[in-house]
């Protein structure tokens, strides 16, 4: 369990696969994942989902996304992990919307990046968020991410933005997230 200000994050369980799957489902979820939503049934998406728990990924780290009593809100991840290049690429998904411009995904990206650079050797942290997703845009930059690029890929394009650990240790030293 790794606590925020306004979140926690732990590991995945076999009881968030509903709540992902009613995320996964929604159209405009997935639009904002640049993905189609899912089409599978719920039983097939369970029976991934929990094969995906049985055998982990050494390259991708999956956290569920609490409110501090307790309630699963979204998910996050660092994944595309290259040790040899010290970096991963992260994702974040905020699937209630209640939740939404309340800072919850703010806190969470903290967290998660504060988490990555102080349990791993990693020294970037990368992401591509859709250019149309000014909400995300701001939500990073907040947390230290720099735009660096573009990218077109499958008819959508996407901002890359990256953090570096330097970069962050800078931040923190100055009192910042």
């Amino acid at each position: 369990m790794i606590t925020g200000t306004k979140i926690k994050l732990r590991g995945k369980r076999l009881a968030d696969a509903l709540n992902d799957y009613t995320w996964r489902t929604d159209p405009e979820l997935a639009q904002l994942d640049a993905t189609p939503p899912l089409t599978v049934t719920f039983p097939q998406y369970l029976s991934g989902f929990a094969f995906e728990l049985r055998y982990p990924s050494s390259t991708r780290h999956p956290f569920a996304i609490e409110t501090l009593d307790s309630k699963h809100i979204g998910n996050c991840v660092y994944y595309n992990i290259d040790e040899t290049k010290g970096e991963a690429e992260l994702g974040i998904m905020i699937g209630d919307r209640s939740y939404w411009d309340k800072d919850y995904g703010t806190d969470a990206v903290t967290t998660l990046v504060s988490y990555i650079f102080r349990q791993t050797s990693l020294n970037r942290i990368y992401l591509k968020t859709l250019e149309s997703n000014q909400r995300a845009q701001k939500c990073f930059q907040k947390c230290g991410f720099t735009p660096y690029g573009k990218l077109s890929k499958d008819g959508y394009s996407f901002t890359l933005m990256e953090l570096h650990r330097k970069q962050w240790q800078e931040e923190q030293s100055k009192g910042g997230k």
